[in-house]
């Protein structure tokens, strides 16, 4: 078997999995505070019974993230909420682990809980519940305030405070469920972030996607291309073969 084989099959296998990325990113293009999973490819060595000087196979890895901001947008709604500079909101997993996100658009679920794409929001004790049927405001620094149905202006209170935190550069990473989560330690353990009290948000507004629609258009083709490119180069090998084996069958 031509080994060109090995290197166009991890081409085309890798050009694959690169699709996956670029179309769940793609997906995302209108998702309130999503940040584009980033990928990329380098050579390495053969190993197995492909190896040899001249050839090289591909492997993709993603990187990171890319944590730049993306357009911020009015909305007017109370409960929307954009995140200024470096900050993240602190929300509840699935697992009941602390995760961060940019998502701003919260709800009041049935049971008075404010969540963020279906996920409990984290306050100073824990997920934030608010009184039903009530007129919810945010401050800057994610303090909420509440007014009865039917109450005065005059009764106003503070009902909790969103947990805002603040990683340092490059300081999450990003989990299979879409959320990121500080870096493990020395132990392995993923620490919650502390609150940061600076951390400011903008109300009645929201930050779309960092995602460009145009650029990721043009990465799936150029990704499309290349995958088509990887299985001619295994048909060619395979039609080198075939020939070979005839010429061979000819002289015995």
């Amino acid at each position: 078997m031509d080994r060109i084989l090995y290197t166009a099959m991890s081409g085309a296998k890798q050009s694959f999995d690169q699709q996956a990325v670029v179309s769940n990113n793609l997906a995302n293009v209108s998702t309130s505070g999503f940040r584009a999973q980033l990928n990329a490819m380098r050579s390495v060595p053969v190993q197995g019974d492909g190896l040899l000087p001249t050839r090289v196979s591909v492997a993709a890895s993603t990187p990171g993230s890319d944590f730049s901001a993306g357009p911020v947008n009015a909305t007017g709604r109370d409960l929307d909420v954009a995140l200024q500079d470096g900050a993240w909101l602190a929300v509840q997993a699935d697992d009941g682990s602390e995760a961060y996100t940019r998502r701003g658009d919260l709800q009041v679920d049935g049971n008075g809980m404010i969540t963020s794409a279906g996920k409990p929001v984290i306050g100073d004790g824990g997920p934030l519940v608010v009184p039903l049927g009530s007129a919810l405001s945010l401050g800057a620094d994610g303090t909420i305030s509440a007014i009865g149905a039917g109450e005065d202006p005059d009764a106003i209170v503070e009902v909790g405070r969103l947990k805002l935190v603040t990683p340092v550069e490059n300081g999450l990473l990003r989990g299979i469920d879409g959320l990121f989560r500080a870096l493990p330690n020395a132990e392995g353990e993923v620490p919650d972030l502390p609150a940061d009290e600076n951390a400011r948000l903008m109300s009645g507004a929201l930050e779309g996607s960092n995602v460009s629609a145009v650029e990721s258009m043009v990465a799936m083709i150029n990704s499309a291309r290349r995958y088509e490119m990887q299985m001619k180069v295994i048909d060619d090998a395979n039609t080198n073969a075939q020939q070979g084996n005839s010429l061979l069958s000819l002289q015995s």
